[in-house]
């Protein structure tokens, strides 16, 4: 790559420079985009699509007028790469990038704001040249705990992502520490892909994925084997997993207004029972997704009759206890009584539910609040043996509470009384200091005036 530690970004040599020295960067190769570079970066990896980039810039007009830096406002600017969140030519000269590096960019109005331009700083079908220095990259989060980080190889076509249900035909690479442990086509539907062994991770990806797309998924355990790891492929427990997923084709599933009442009703039983399955086997985030699909059905629905009234009723109160039942093995104690409250809502003396959101509100240390639930299960049903015990220990907590608000109180009115102790004291040594400085002055007066006398 071209490189020009000294150029300007000012005065008419621009043009001059960038026609002798700048590479076109356009994929069609029309000089829409010419970059020099002013310092190379480091490490040889580059931003791909979807990546978090952070960079300084300064933008210019061709005449040397500055029209906007991040450097000036003191604050790096960051957004995805190659989603349209930016103009053209950022998407396209920071996909060239290393990290560290600091090149210069000159962009035809067709890779900036066009004919319009952007009034009033930028005129209308302007040519721009900025100096962009690329500070950092990371891939795109695909969930809220960071365990699943995509970065996007080649983009795919089209607008449409499979969802939940869908049936998608991929190609993976699976490795681990470098080591390729799988490489194969599979197929499977979206939301049940452990059961032909592909990790959780790349399930969940799937709905992010567009046809055609090429991506590195980086999973953390928990979205790939877990502690149990995976023997047969010489995996150990807690690993680091890193897929190369191709989505080669897919066919979406019914959407919830696609179809009637009656048919969600029949294939709401066999979700269920596919949810059990899962969480017999100890797969909850696979559960909570089958159960979690029911809910989406059924929650907005009335039923025409008695009868279906009844089973909207009972498959919604099933399916929000499972996912009370798959959060409290999950330790996402907040979802567990999110739960228990719709099935509180639909019936205010479920025993079950009473019970688990006293289970998390335990775990959640509201011990008085548990220790409600818990007696109001016993209101329910007075045989309750696990109640009667839950009872027992939140009332331990209580006072264990109760006794270390006691010892904070104690030591900071301690504290207090110590403190307004020694303000007290300083203050009665300053008052007796003012005395004796007082009666010192009175006999230096004392003595003048006898000296004057004499």
């Amino acid at each position: 790559m071209t490189t020009d530690k000294n150029l300007s970004m000012d005065g008419q040599s621009v043009t001059a420079t960038f026609a002798a020295k700048g590479i076109d960067i356009t994929q069609n190769k029309d000089q829409g985009v010419c970059k020099v570079v002013k310092r190379h970066g480091v490490g040889g990896d580059k931003p791909m699509i979807g990546d978090k980039v952070t960079v300084h810039y300064t933008g210019k007009l061709l005449n040397g007028k500055k029209f906007d830096s991040s450097l000036d406002r003191k604050e790096p600017f960051s957004f995805n790469l190659g989603k349209g969140q930016v103009i053209k030519a950022w998407d396209i000269g920071v996909a060239s990038m290393q990290k560290g590096e600091v090149c210069m960019l000159l962009c035809r109005p067709e890779y900036a704001y066009g004919l319009a331009g952007s009034p009033p700083k930028i005129p209308p079908n302007t040519s721009l040249l900025f100096e962009v220095e690329l500070l950092s990259f990371e891939g795109e989060l695909l969930t809220e705990d960071g365990g699943v980080t995509r970065r996007i190889k080649i983009k795919g076509e089209g607008y449409n992502n499979p969802n939940e249900g869908a049936t998608v035909d991929v190609h993976l690479e699976g490795r681990c520490g470098g080591h390729l442990f799988y490489s194969r086509d599979i197929r499977f539907t979206v939301g049940e892909s452990e059961e032909l062994g592909v990790p959780l991770g790349v399930d969940r990806a799937m709905e992010k994925m567009q046809k055609g797309e090429c991506c590195l998924l980086y999973l953390k355990p928990k979205y790939g084997f877990g502690r149990e790891g995976k023997p047969e492929y010489k995996i150990g427990p807690n690993s680091d997993l890193l897929y190369e997923v191709t989505l080669k084709d897919f066919q979406r599933a019914k959407e919830s207004w696609e179809m009637d009442l009656r048919e969600k009703l029949e294939l709401a039983f066999g979700i269920k029972h596919k949810g059990n399955q899962f969480f017999k086997a100890g797969r909850y985030h696979q559960a909570v997704i089958q159960y979690q699909r029911i809910v989406s059905w059924l929650e907005m629905e009335c039923g025409a009759c008695f009868e279906q009234q009844q089973k909207i009723r009972d498959l919604l109160l099933v399916s929000q206890l499972n996912l009370a039942l798959c959060f409290l093995r999950l330790k996402e104690f907040s979802h567990v009584v999110d739960n228990c409250n719709k099935v509180i809502e639909l019936d205010g003396k479920n025993e079950k539910a009473l019970y688990r959101r006293g289970e998390a509100r335990l775990h959640r240390n509201e011990f008085s609040l548990a220790l409600t639930d818990f007696r109001q299960v016993l209101q329910v049903n007075s045989a309750n043996r696990a109640a009667h015990a839950q009872i027992s220990i939140c009332q331990l907590k209580i006072r264990e509470h109760h006794e270390r608000d006691k010892t904070i109180y104690a030591n900071m009115f301690q504290k207090f009384a110590e403190h307004d102790a020694k303000v007290g004291k300083m203050k009665r040594r300053r008052v007796e200091g003012l005395k004796m400085d007082g009666n010192s002055a009175v006999g230096i007066k004392r003595r003048r005036r006898s000296h004057e006398c004499s």
